[in-house]
């Protein structure tokens, strides 16, 4: 943790789960692969300073909370177009195909590959042709396999499949790095970062050194199709559980939008209190971290990576348990 990030040791430690991660996502050579801070949030707003291009909008997907905040910082100076969003129908399931407009001319197509809040993921990536594709996956990043050619730029937090909260990996094509007007500040370009590979002020050492363990275990279960076949098995077994209620737990998502890595659901009919009870009886039962997000209520089970199957098992036996004695 004290370790000069200057020093052959720490930047042999960096490259190191650079190279990592190429491997484990097929990285083709014409990205780059760097580590920045201020998490996803610094993005919504990095993202378009380095990639807008005069009288070109950026065309995005809203599909919930995190799209709404890039949105949010798109409005202090950026051309955009919302092309799909399922907001009018609380964001209970994800544009398809026929219903997205993308803008003849924009500067890229942006969406979230994971909505953490809503409980929604995209399974088909729309294709934009030759419009540069840029995705936040922080919250499914190496979960499942990853298209990157699909991309033109994916960042993501580490803190939910990668490591600890501090570090951001940002993917880009190369080409891409360079649309960023030489004005902008240095910091805050992305070949800047990439010309003094992720080095250019000090880096969140500690933070990337657990995303090098942690890639590490990846490759130990079998790299992405390990990690996506254990991650399909707990999100089966949980979705299971709730279908085969009765009712008494319902999942408000439709079926195709639903996200393995996030399941969102109500409990009987959503009366708040046995809700409550449910979160309190799951504390006690070491079940932590079931109530959903203060802006929906309900419950939402988060499934990344580090959760195991036996940790689902345990939560459907408590539920099938509360049903009984609460349905």
């Amino acid at each position: 943790m004290e370790m000069s990030h200057r020093s052959p040791e720490y930047e042999g430690i960096n490259a190191a789960a650079g190279e990592k991660l190429g491997r484990l996502l097929a990285i083709p050579d014409n990205y780059e692969v760097f580590f920045v801070q201020g998490g996803g949030s610094l993005q919504f707003s990095m993202v378009p300073m380095n990639l807008c291009l005069p009288g070109k909008p950026v065309d995005i997907l809203h599909t919930g909370a995190w799209t709404a905040k890039a949105i949010g910082e798109l409005k202090k100076g950026f051309a955009y177009n919302v092309a799909a969003s399922t907001e009018s129908e609380r964001f209970q399931r994800l544009p398809r195909p026929a219903e997205l407009k993308f803008s003849p001319n924009a500067s890229y197509v942006y969406l979230c590959t994971n909505n953490t809040i809503e409980g929604t993921q995209w399974t088909a990536i729309p294709e934009t042709r030759d419009i540069p594709l840029v995705a936040d996956m922080s919250s499914d990043i190496a979960s499942r396999p990853t298209d990157v050619k699909k991309f033109g730029l994916i960042f993501a937090g580490a803190q939910k499949n990668l490591g600890a909260a501090g570090v951001t990996v940002v993917i880009i094509r190369k080409d891409l790095a360079e649309r960023a007007h030489e004005n902008l500040p240095t910091v805050l370009q992305y070949r800047t970062h990439i010309k003094h590979k992720s080095l250019y002020h000090t880096p969140p050492t500690f933070a990337v050194y657990i995303v090098g363990l942690v890639l590490e275990w990846l490759e130990s279960l079998g790299g992405i199709p390990g990690i996506e076949k254990r991650n399909d098995a707990k999100a089966k077994l949980l979705y299971d559980t709730v279908e085969s209620s009765g009712g008494f737990y319902r999942c408000p998502v439709e079926e195709e939008s639903r996200s393995k890595m996030n399941v969102v659901f109500r409990v009987a009919g959503g009366d708040e209190a046995v809700e409550e009870r449910f979160a309190k009886e799951a504390s006690a039962a070491g079940l932590a971290g079931t109530p959903g997000h203060r802006s929906v209520g309900g419950m939402r089970i988060s499934l990344y990576n580090a959760v195991t199957l036996e940790a689902v098992e345990a939560l459907a036996s408590f539920m099938r348990e509360f049903e009984r004695t609460r349905g």
